[in-house]
């Protein structure tokens, strides 16, 4: 019925002032509440064309549609806006058409989407900031199938370069034969164990060497006027570990021995690599998300060098003396770049150029989506700029969402310092903090202790899940765990409560009252209006998070219309309605809500429960 009221608009505007729009301009939304309406349609892109005030527009548009469309019962204009108040006929053939559509799969566009999320390093485990990674890029993946793509997950897995052979030398030289098995511990916590012990002996030795006659010579030789010891020896730490470093030589001879295929060094790796990667399946299964396709950087790291002597063919890359080559993007507003090194080794934006090269020649995607945090804002910045060079046929399809960091009330989180949030020990407080709460509210008592047990997950991980997705992705976050599970407010669990309050009034049914949306003769509630076009808005808002790269639409989406279905069964009565077909009304228009919550929660990763 949205469509036909569109049609009476264009109409309208052909009839008037003999001019037509297309329906990128013809914008319509639900009307704000402060104004008497039920859509708003906006006024000011006509005012180029037709040229007359915005406030005349809608005037006279507004009497037309009044009296040539048999939807509109009335309308008034604020400024550039028309509100129009619609008939209940309007209302009760868009209750039916939802009827007929709501379930339905998706019309599928033919197009292939593929994201590339979560990606973690082999070095520690999964962590608080990885869960927001995971969980916009697996959020992502589903609003493109509900959108008709064919999605492919991905990941890159980092399990080679320094950081991993950190752990590698931790482990070789004091767990004394320890696994994860001998130790009771998950396997990427066992290695990330390892990984902070070895960055505790780092320190120790950079703090010890400090203080050493050839350390103090460097702070005299190379500080700055006024600058403290502590400030230099702070930003001197990288160039300590690649130049002075005991440790860092020792880790840097076993990264050597790994690329040149040393066997003992290499079954090393695969064997920390592979606990790593047991851990990693039980955290995944935990949060509910999977991958189509994982490639690894100890495959990836190769490729890419094609382009490097593709780019200098066509001169798009230039080479210095010492054999290095470079991009220079300095037209783009952006410096020279680095692609490969002296050595003829690839640095990271060599690999990314290789990988999105093999993910087309494979899948030929449509668009390729990032989900990497802000902190590489610059790096796809590179990255696009250098393919689009390259004549790359996905170049202009590639989209960075990129994400703000998640700190916590104490500050950023350290992964050296072992000072993160860990996933599993978050997900593990969440439930129990589910269980806690649901025991004090009771109503699961005939329920069995697996099923109790299910419902405490449910519940946990809904509040875990959106209190991080309903952030904008752009904006940095404070993640507060006390917050992050409360039972009330714009939460998950809220949500949840809305679809399990529907469920609960439909068990109780043993038979609908009949009711014909062509003839019912009761008057609607402005709140069951309001469910309406929540109900109605859902396909819009689902092309707009696809646009937009933006899973928080569809958290916020799902928050409005559970606070709606709350009011509505505050103030409307269900099952005791006044009227036999009043009832009916009222639980279809219930069940539609249900079905509705459960599919967007859906696209968040959100399971709802039958009972809370």
């Amino acid at each position: 019925m949205l469509t036909t009221l569109k049609k009476d608009i264009h109409t309208a505007i052909a009839g008037l002032y003999d001019h037509r729009i297309d329906d990128g301009q013809l914008l319509i939304s639900p009307t704000k509440k402060e104004f008497e309406g039920e859509y708003t349609f906006v006024v000011f892109p006509l005012v180029k064309a037709i040229k007359k005030k915005p406030e005349e527009i809608g005037q006279e548009l507004g009497e037309r549609i009044q009296a040539e469309s048999n939807l509109v019962t009335g309308y008034n204009v604020v400024k550039g806006f028309l509100n129009l108040s619609l008939s209940k006929r309007y209302w009760l053939q868009t209750l039916s058409e939802l009827t007929v559509k709501c379930g339905q799969a998706p019309i599928q566009n033919g197009k292939t989407l593929m994201v590339e999320f979560c990606s973690p390093n082999t070095n520690k485990p999964i962590h608080l900031g990885h869960i927001r990674n995971i969980l916009l890029g697996w959020s992502m993946a589903q609003i493109g199938e509900a959108n008709g793509y064919k999605v492919v997950k991905t990941q890159v897995v980092n399990d080679r370069g320094i950081a991993v052979c950190k752990s590698m030398l931790s482990w070789k030289e004091s767990a004394d034969g320890a696994t994860p098995e001998s130790q009771g511990i998950k396997g990427d916590h066992f290695v990330g164990k390892y990984y902070v012990a070895f960055e505790q002996l780092f320190q120790s030795e950079y703090k010890a060497w400090q203080s050493t006659e050839k350390g103090q010579a460097i702070y005299k030789s190379l500080s700055k006027d006024g600058d403290l010891e502590e400030t230099f020896f702070k930003s001197y730490k990288n160039k300590y570990f690649n130049e002075h470093s005991k440790i860092g030589k020792r880790t840097k001879d076993m990264l050597l021995q790994w690329e040149a295929g040393d066997p003992e060094t290499l079954a090393l790796w695969k064997q920390l690599n592979d606990w790593v990667y047991e851990g990693f399946d039980k955290t995944f299964d935990a949060l509910g998300i999977d991958f189509d396709v994982v490639n690894y950087e100890s495959e990836t790291y190769i490729l890419g060098k094609e382009f490097v002597q593709q780019g200098l063919q066509d001169k798009i890359f230039y080479q210095k003396e010492d054999s290095s080559v470079w991009v220079d993007l300095e037209d783009a507003k952006m410096d020279q770049k680095l692609v490969l090194r002296s050595d003829g080794t690839a640095v990271y934006v060599t690999q990314d150029l290789g990988t999105a090269h093999m993910r087309y020649a494979k899948y030929k995607m449509d668009k390729l989506v990032y989900v990497v945090a802000d902190e590489q804002d610059y790096h796809f910045k590179v990255l696009f700029e250098i393919l689009k060079r390259l004549g790359e046929p996905y170049a202009d399809n590639l989209y960075h969402l990129s994400y703000g960091m998640v700190d916590l009330p104490t500050g950023k989180m350290k992964s050296r310092e072992g000072t993160v949030v860990d996933a599993d020990e978050l997900i593990e407080e969440v439930i129990s903090e589910a269980r806690n709460a649901s025991q004090e509210r009771g109503g699961l008592e005939g329920l069995t202790d697996a099923e109790r047990t299910d419902v405490f997950r449910k519940i946990g991980m809904a509040a875990l899940k959106y209190f991080i997705i309903k952030v904008n992705p752009k904006k940095r976050m404070t993640f507060d765990p006390k917050e992050s599970v409360d039972m009330q407010g714009q939460t998950g669990p809220y949500i949840q409560n809305a679809y399990v309050r529907i469920r609960s009034i439909l068990r109780r049914v043993s038979e609908r009252p009949d009711y014909d949306l062509n003839n019912y003769k009761q008057e609607l509630q402005e709140i069951e209006k309001e469910l309406i076009v929540l109900l109605t808005s859902y396909e819009a808002m689902l092309g707009e998070a696809m646009n937009k790269y933006d899973p928080s639409l569809v958290a916020n989406y799902c928050y409005a219309l559970a606070k709606a279905y709350h009011r509505f069964y505050h103030d409307c009565r269900i099952l005791n309605a006044e009227q036999e077909e009043t009832r009916g009304f009222r639980l279809a228009l219930s069940e539609l809500v249900a079905e509705r919550l459960s599919a967007a929660m859906k696209l968040l990763g959100i399971e709802m429960p039958e009972y809370m």
